[in-house]
């Protein structure tokens, strides 16, 4: 089982590449606010939701000074589909082993109908300036998650 992030503890660098197969790194964005998402698969319908509301939403979040990464196990062929299906304008990213999301506590033990199962935990992180984790949040909804967390985050 991988240890959950707190606010406040360093944000775990990666550098993964995105759906075109170009590494992208945390340490890229390092100055700027970062939302950093983990979800479980490209292309399903939970995951469609959330990655939707993050686009419909990402012009205010960028004007509030906050760059958005998605972050899944799925291949990079499978990311630009979902990206090019759902015009996406922010970076999907690839973490086939698992290591990132392992290390940010995004994978492990969950319930799924009743039942539990080893798998992507449905995760938001929001990575401050200097690299530190401001906030995460763990086990979250993929409908009106954009909202939620603009109001928790007063943006």
């Amino acid at each position: 089982m991988s240890t959950r992030l707190q606010a406040g503890d360093p944000a775990p660098d990666f550098t993964l590449d995105d759906a075109d197969g170009k590494p992208v790194a945390l340490a890229d964005h390092r100055g700027r606010k970062v939302i950093v998402y983990f979800y479980p698969a490209a292309s399903t319908p939970g995951c469609t939701t959330e990655a939707c509301d993050f686009r419909d939403n990402l012009a205010e979040l960028n004007e509030a000074g906050i760059d958005v990464l998605g972050i899944s196990p799925d291949a990079p062929a499978k990311l630009a589909a979902f990206r090019d299906a759902e015009g996406l304008t922010f970076p999907l990213l690839a973490d086939p082993d698992r290591e990132v999301l392992t290390a940010w506590g995004a994978f492990g033990e969950k319930k799924l109908y009743g039942k539990t199962v080893t798998g992507v935990i449905r995760s938001t992180f929001l990575v401050a300036e200097d690299g530190s984790i401001a906030d995460a949040k763990y086990n979250v909804k993929a409908t009106g998650h954009v909202a939620k967390l603009r109001r928790d985050w007063d943006l």
